[in-house]
């Protein structure tokens, strides 16, 4: 297990603010059955590197306590951001790690579903949509021209 130094609780909690921010200022597309949360993009941080995990998770939780379901989207929406992360950071290719979120989107479906009665196969697909155009479309794009600056390559592998 990885040593957890001052380094690292400054990182977590700059990733969990910046994604919190991020969330925040599109709050009207990033709640709700239709969501475009581009703070989403982030989540790619742990693929180049596992110590962005618990900063991107406490960050969603942080952003989810501002949602209009509160405590139920910090439940599941966390729960959501968990597992992609969990599974982005174990994998290899980074457009295979960018699906991870649209994959676990039925966990947001079924919350949808259990608060709202939306139709959860309406709300899983639509959820999965603003995940794949986020993270896979808008993500990997950004994330190749990271892969390529080296300066900034290392300074995320750092940690």
């Amino acid at each position: 297990m990885r040593k957890i130094n001052t380094e690292t609780v400054a990182l977590t909690g700059v990733t969990a603010a910046v994604y919190m921010v991020a969330t925040l200022a599109v709050s009207p597309i990033a709640f709700g059955a239709v969501q475009f949360r581009l703070s989403e993009v982030m989540v790619l941080l742990a693929w180049i590197n596992p110590t962005f995990a618990p900063g991107l998770i406490l960050g969603c939780a942080l952003a989810n306590m501002f949602s209009p379901l509160g405590i139920i989207d910090v439940l599941f929406g966390t729960f959501h951001t968990f597992c992609s992360v969990m599974l982005i950071s174990r994998t290899k290719n980074m457009y295979v790690a960018s699906i991870w979120p649209t994959v676990f989107s039925f966990i947001i479906g079924l919350e949808l579903y259990l608060v709202y009665k939306a139709p959860f196969i309406a709300s899983t697909i639509s959820v999965m949509i603003g995940e794949l155009i986020c993270i896979t479309l808008i993500g990997c794009v950004i994330f190749t021209f990271i892969k390529k600056n080296g300066y900034i390559m290392a300074k995320l592998q750092k940690f």
